[in-house]
């Protein structure tokens, strides 16, 4: 299913946080957003999931625009969610929250089915948390409630997946192995990134925001190059091939400044 941005702006208490952005993700693509943090990203997403209405501007999902064509129900049908910081008021079970996200294929009072458990059995045992499936979810750190919340968007079976940060909270073997996962997918994915490696390493194409407004957008290959990410993102890169992947890989470093006088001394 594609997705296409098409000159999204919005403003919040008269300031404007993204203006005139437009991007297209094809069907099966890995797309990344990466930009500085306040340029807008997870802004972006909240328009894309349907959380925030641009005042200008459409999110078309396969042609079908997310407000004027789509009820909240058919758009959660369409694309599921991981959004940053996710939080829960309630002490439900792990397999509780996951079986959360067959809730749009359901009427109010319909009972789970076998489908259903099957679904969220899949889900759990895909990003590696089948184990905690009792475990109360206030009881796991942040980087196994992360996992859980993927595996609740897993669940919902929706050809869209929209994560911002998805990587908060965890440590670099679980980031790793979670990117990893997400790119055998191969749904529709748009996911909002603060790591540049991670970025070139997974995505298909990305889009860079700066300041509310889209600076480029492409494949890694060709967008992510030093002048722009010395411009956009104020460090020095290197750019060059994984040595253990192949893939394209981005090692940065502050932007070397020349000493003062008393410095030297």
């Amino acid at each position: 299913m594609d997705v296409t941005v098409a000159g999204v702006g919005v403003v919040i208490d008269d300031h404007s946080i993204i203006s005139d952005v437009s991007m297209n993700v094809q069907s099966g693509e890995l797309h990344g957003v990466i930009g500085p943090n306040g340029s807008g990203k997870s802004t972006l997403l909240r328009c894309i999931y349907r959380s925030l209405r641009p005042v200008s501007g459409a999110v078309r999902l396969d042609g079908s625009d997310l407000w004027h064509d789509l009820t909240a129900r058919g758009a959660a049908r369409k694309r599921a969610v991981v959004a940053q910081d996710t939080t829960l008021d309630l002490d439900f079970s792990v397999r509780d929250v996951v079986a959360m996200g067959r809730a749009p294929h359901k009427s109010l009072f319909e009972r789970d089915s076998l489908r259903d458990a099957q679904l969220v059995n899949t889900a759990m045992a895909d990003v590696g948390i089948a184990w905690a499936q009792e475990r109360q979810v206030t009881t796991l750190s942040g980087g196994e409630r992360q996992r859980v919340f993927l595996a609740r968007a897993l669940a919902q079976q929706a050809p869209i997946l929209v994560l911002d940060e998805p990587t908060n909270h965890l440590d670099v073997r679980a980031q790793l192995e979670l990117l990893e996962l997400v790119r055998q997918l191969r749904l529709t994915t748009i996911a909002a990134l603060h790591d540049l490696d991670h970025a070139a390493s997974i995505c298909d194409t990305i889009t860079v925001l700066q300041r509310g407004t889209v600076v480029a957008t492409g494949r890694p290959v060709d967008v992510l190059t030093s002048e722009l990410i010395g411009d956009v993102f104020g460090v020095q890169a290197h750019i060059g091939t994984h040595p253990l992947t192949g893939r394209l890989h981005i090692a940065v470093a502050p932007i070397a400044t020349t000493p003062t006088p008393t410095e030297e001394k």
